[in-house]
């Protein structure tokens, strides 16, 4: 964040910035573990769930420790507590425990960076390609899916190429608990421009596939 600029413009534009780590018990709400994959059920900030608005950044990655991808669903492991994600990334339900935390707050706009991409390997390293795209939705499995198929069109690995999107766990979980939209033909992809109207199209063929 320092190398970023981040606390710069913070001190600049004068807003805060939260350090998730340096926060106490009370600055956490607890999610029951009923009706979850999730043994001992998972914390998420206070200040994030009691939000009137919230804006999610996240990238367009392919995810090398189990995640299989890494948008907008899997960037709430980032609002957990780290001692239960490494508890997370060992279990074999770790695609399904990541839908079910987005169940404990809701952005109101999402926007996923995809001018470059990892295409395997991830979340910090591994092969990068050039997406040239940005997606920006309410809807956090409407942005994964069209994310998913922007990562087909690339050429990514097996755990992306082989398997259809609708049918990742990550999304059919989230599907399962009415996260967003149930199907491809319930998502619209909205353009401006003859150039973006061409990867739409490409991308509305991929999303068909399911």
């Amino acid at each position: 964040m320092a190398q970023k600029g981040t606390f710069d413009l913070a001190h600049d534009l004068r807003f805060d910035i939260v350090d998730f780590e340096q926060m106490t018990d009370a600055d956490w709400v607890s999610f029951p573990a009923a009706g979850t994959h999730w043994p001992e059920g998972f914390a998420l900030p206070r200040l994030v769930v009691n939000s009137d608005y919230l804006v999610s950044t996240c990238c367009l990655k392919t995810h090398g420790s189990g995640g299989v991808f890494t948008m907008s669903l899997k960037l709430s492991v980032g609002l957990t507590p780290k001692t239960i994600r490494r508890p997370m990334h060992q279990s074999p339900d770790m695609r399904r425990m990541i839908a079910e935390l987005n169940t404990g707050y809701r952005p109101q706009l999402i926007v996923l960076d995809g001018v470059s991409a990892f295409t395997d390997g991830g979340p910090s390293r591994g092969e990068l390609k050039a997406g040239n795209v940005i997606i920006a939705s309410d809807d956090r499995v409407a942005v994964d899916a069209v994310g998913v198929a922007m990562l087909k069109s690339l050429g990514a690995n097996e755990a992306i190429m082989g398997r259809r999107i609708f049918e990742q766990e990550q999304i059919a979980r989230a599907v399962e608990l009415n996260l967003g939209a149930k199907r491809p033909d319930a998502i619209e992809i909205v353009t401006s421009d003859a150039e973006s109207g061409a990867v739409a199209d490409k991308l509305r063929t991929i999303l068909a596939q399911g």
